[in-house]
């Protein structure tokens, strides 16, 4: 059997469906260097595969070992093949334990009630992280009555931001913090179009959503924000969604757009005066990091928790897994443990990063506040580049250090972010998509073809409207609506 496994996965590695990692073990039990028994477990993470992979992953093997009698095997898939690779691992029936889901890759929902998931409900009660984490991600967790994902802890809600290059803020004194509906741009866009004529006024690109105050629970059909009855609506036919293709409409054909914006990826040397983001606190330090140049941010909106934002990281265990336990167990040491979570996070200390001490006025000015700790992070120049994962990949954030330039208080400040956030009226719903299945499915198609052009003002939306319209009608639209409406009546009586 263990041969016949082996041969396996090496079938799988030549066949080029495990895009990285190291395939050796795939699962099994084995003996430590100490003479001691430890499980083996495989955890598929959405990410580049590390230069240092292997030599932080000894360094975890070490901790956990001595901790639990478990060590690591991680495979790293790039995040553009990640679902595709995980759904066919999946359906191969390749041995694996833990992976990374979410609501926009390797679908938490859908793989939830096929079963490909394991329920962990009995062995979560009695952990840590469960007490720790805020009740709203497990709620967010919950598929049919039943928890099939650890959530990383970090922003609970969806915060449309617009986000300013401070130079051009400055220059012109803008009050860039009462800018918050798309509206609310136009005298500004006019002056950075006349007076910067080597500046786009709002750049986008073909990822562009315009501002939607819709919990979009299957693409174009949803909920409104506020909307307490509940009704399911076409995003299309509201009349916000109408007003705002209009008005993006209006600043394309006044040049305030950049005119590839259907088309167009992100080119960070295009210079820009305002342009769109899906924010977290302190997010600008991170975008400001990533363009070169400051900038300041506003939201568009009021934060709404749904359960598309609420499940986005989370780490599934299999439903096949033999060591369910120890995968249970090692998510809920990652996720309470502050010498682990940092070394999975930055790598190794003293080779990836260095500890900055916190000075005294620092502490004592977060003092009080939860998430506090004694060190900060400075990047070791160079060799950090070996080892960068995705922080929100692994775990939660709020038992990680902060950069040496964040604040000391970040966790903090994030956990009065989530708490300060209001749950959309549609929050703990979800929809059963199989009674439609046909209907939906088409919706994609008819999205790709119109959804970036109006979106991005690039056509009338007075004449390609009625055209989507009139092809979600024939794609059967209205079947979508009814029965999704009736399964929300249903939970509205039983929440």
């Amino acid at each position: 059997m263990r041969k016949e496994f082996a041969e396996k996965c090496r079938i799988l590695a030549v066949a080029g469906i495990i895009a990285s990692g190291i395939l050796t073990g795939c699962g099994k039990a084995q003996e430590s260097e100490t003479g001691r028994e430890t499980v083996e477990l495989v955890w598929y993470q959405l990410g580049e595969t590390q230069k240092d992979a292997d030599l932080v992953l000894r360094k975890v093997n070490e901790y956990t070992v001595d901790k639990l009698g478990v060590s690591l095997q991680i495979i790293s898939i790039p995040g553009g093949d990640y679902t595709q690779k995980m759904q066919t691992v999946i359906n191969t029936g390749s041995t694996w334990d833990l992976c990374f889901t979410c609501s926009w890759a390797n679908d938490y929902l859908q793989n939830a009630n096929k079963g490909v998931f394991l329920a962990l409900d009995e062995l979560l009660e009695d952990t840590e992280m469960y007490q720790n984490i805020d009740e709203r991600f497990w709620k967010a967790a919950q598929v049919q009555g039943s928890i099939y994902g650890v959530p990383s802890e970090k922003e609970l809600g969806n915060m449309p931001m617009w986000v300013f290059t401070k130079e051009y803020v400055d220059k012109y004194d803008i009050p860039y913090e009462e800018l918050h509906e798309l509206e609310d741009l136009e005298p500004w866009l006019e002056v950075i179009k006349e007076n910067e004529p080597d500046v786009v006024p709002l750049y986008i690109t073909k990822d562009y959503t315009a501002p939607t105050y819709m919990d979009k629970i299957l693409d174009p059909v949803g909920i409104e924000y506020g909307d307490d009855t509940l009704t399911v609506k076409n995003v299309f036919e509201t009349e916000r969604m109408k007003e705002t293709l209009r008005t993006m409409r209006k600043y394309y054909q006044a040049g305030y757009i950049n005119q590839d914006a259907a088309i167009a990826s992100d080119d960070k040397a295009v210079k820009r005066f305002v342009t769109k983001g899906d924010g977290q606190p302190y997010a600008e330090m991170i975008w400001g990091k990533d363009l070169g140049y400051e900038v300041v941010t506003s939201p568009i909106m009021d934060t709404s928790i749904t359960n598309s934002s609420a499940r986005g990281a989370l780490t599934a265990v299999n439903a096949q897994s033999s060591h369910p336990e120890e995968a249970v167990a090692l998510l809920n040491l990652i996720n309470t443990d502050e010498y682990l979570r940092n070394l999975l996070n930055y790598g190794i200390e003293g080779v990836h990063w260095e500890r900055v001490a916190v000075s005294e006025a620092e502490a004592e000015k977060a003092k009080g506040k939860p998430y506090i700790y004694d060190t900060r992070v400075k990047l070791i120049e160079g060799a950090s580049r070996n080892y960068s994962v995705a922080y929100w990949v692994q775990g939660g954030l709020f038992n990680t250090y902060v950069l040496e330039n964040e604040p000391l208080d970040k966790w903090a400040v994030f956990k009065e972010f989530n708490d300060a956030s209001e749950e959309a009226p549609s929050f703990g719903f979800d929809f059963d998509v199989e009674p439609v299945s046909t209907q939906a499915a088409g919706f994609r198609t008819v999205l790709d073809e119109f959804g970036k052009a109006l979106y991005t003002g690039s056509v009338d939306p007075d004449e390609y409207l009625p055209k989507l319209q009139e092809k979600l009608e024939t794609t059967g639209i209205q079947k979508v609506i009814d029965e999704m409406q009736r399964q929300v009546d249903e939970w509205k009586e039983t929440r």
